[in-house]
C-alpha cells in the first residue's frame, strides 16, 4: 500500500478593495440606521468595489498568497476560485487568476457553493492534490457581492461586502494538516437564498431577459445555521478522534455575529475562541473564511509555529453548509 500523501496550508494571503462604507453613509441612500444593522447583525461597515471585478480582487489577493509563501507560480497546478459573483460565465475567475500571475502548469476552474465557496473549494483541492502530479495547489474565495444586491433592499444591501482571500496548500513530508470534515447540501431549501437568475431565452421561447438581484429568506437561513452548524462541527470533532475542549479556534462564516454567540453558546465554548471580524466587511460570502484566516495568520494567532487545532466551517446559499478540521502549525 502507497503510503498516504500529507498535505498542508503553506501561506495565506488576501486583497480588501480601499473604499471603506459605514453603516452612517448608508443612511444616505436608503431608510436605515448603524444603532439598526449593528443590533441585528453586528455589521459596522463593508468595503465596496470602485470599479474592480471579482478577477481583479482575485489576482491581487493571488500575489499575496505567493508573496507569503516563497513557491514560484509556475510551480502551482491548480487553482479553484470559489465565487458566486464571477465576472461573468465564461472564461472562469481562476482562468483569469491562472493567466494574470503566470501559473502556466495550473489547471483552472471556478465553484459556487455561495457561502460554504471556500470550504467546498479547500475540501477538493486537497483531494485532487492528494492524487495530482504536481505539488502545490492555491484556493482562493473572491466576491464583489455590491454588484449581486438591489441597493434600495434594506434587509439584503446593509449584509453585503466585497474581498477576495485564500491560501496555498502543497504536499508535505511533515504531518498531514487536514484531519476530518462534513459536507452537505440541502437543494429542497434551495430558495432561500437566489441570486442571478436567468430565464430561458431562444428564438423557441421569448422572455424577460433580465437578471434578478440576490434575494434571502433570513428567518429560514438562521434557523438552518443555528440547527445545522454546531451538528457539523462535532461531527468533525469526532471523527477527528479529538475533544471539543481541544480545539484552539472556531472560524465561522462571517454572516451575522448572533449566529457565531448562538453556535459558541450550544457548543458551550468560550465566543473568544470564536473570532469575527464581521463589524469591518460584512459578509464577503467565499472571501469571508479565507479573510479571517489570513487575519488570523498575519496576527501570529495561527499558523505561527505551533501546533494549534482550528474549525474552518461555512453555510450558505444551496442550501450548503461545511466543516473541516485541520491540525497546523
Amino acid at each position: 500500500m502507497m503510503d498516504k500523501t500529507h498535505v498542508k496550508i503553506y501561506s495565506t494571503g488576501k486583497y480588501i478593495p480601499p473604499h471603506r462604507v459605514s453603516n452612517h453613509d448608508l443612511t444616505s441612500w436608503m431608510d436605515t440606521s448603524d444603532e439598526w444593522i449593528v443590533k441585528r447583525t453586528g455589521i459596522r461597515s463593508r468595503y465596496l468595489s470602485r470599479g474592480d471585478n471579482t478577477s481583479d480582487l482575485c489576482v491581487k489577493a493571488a500575489h499575496d498568497v505567493l508573496e507569503g509563501s516563497h513557491i514560484d507560480a509556475d510551480e502551482i497546478g491548480l487553482i479553484i476560485v470559489a465565487t458566486m459573483s464571477p465576472d461573468g460565465q465564461s472564461p472562469s475567475v481562476a482562468s483569469k487568476v491562472q493567466s494574470a500571475i503566470q501559473a502556466g502548469q495550473a489547471m483552472a476552474f471556478d465553484m459556487n457553493a455561495a457561502c460554504s465557496g471556500f470550504v467546498y473549494a479547500l475540501s477538493t483541492a486537497e483531494k485532487i492534490l492528494r492524487h495530482a502530479p504536481y505539488s502545490y495547489a492555491l484556493v482562493l474565495g473572491g466576491e464583489v457581492m455590491s454588484k449581486e444586491i438591489d441597493w434600495t433592499d434594506r434587509k439584503t444591501a446593509v449584509l453585503f461586502g466585497d474581498g477576495a482571500a485564500g491560501v496555498l496548500i502543497g504536499k508535505t513530508d511533515e504531518s498531514d494538516q487536514f484531519i476530518s470534515e462534513d459536507l452537505h447540501a440541502n437543494g429542497d431549501k434551495g430558495e432561500a437564498l437566489t441570486s442571478g437568475n436567468r430565464q430561458v431565452d431562444n428564438p423557441l421561447v421569448q422572455s424577460d431577459k433580465s437578471v434578478s438581484y440576490l434575494t434571502m429568506d433570513g428567518r429560514e437561513i438562521f434557523n438552518f445555521v443555528t440547527r445545522s452548524i454546531p451538528d457539523s462541527i462535532q461531527k468533525v470533532i469526532e471523527a477527528g478522534g479529538t475533544d471539543i475542549e481541544d480545539i484552539d479556534y472556531f472560524l465561522l462564516h462571517q454572516a451575522n455575529a448572533r449566529i457565531i454567540e448562538i453556535v459558541a453558546r450550544k457548543l458551550k465554548r468560550p465566543v473568544e475562541t470564536f473570532p469575527m471580524n464581521i463589524q469591518n466587511y460584512g459578509n464577503t460570502s467565499a472571501a469571508s473564511l479565507p479573510i479571517l484566516l489570513d487575519e488570523l495568520a498575519k496576527e501570529k494567532k495561527v499558523l505561527n509555529g505551533k501546533k494549534q487545532k482550528i474549525i474552518l466551517s461555512a453555510f450558505g446559499g444551496g442550501l450548503t453548509w461545511g466543516t473541516l478540521l485541520l491540525e497546523i502549525n
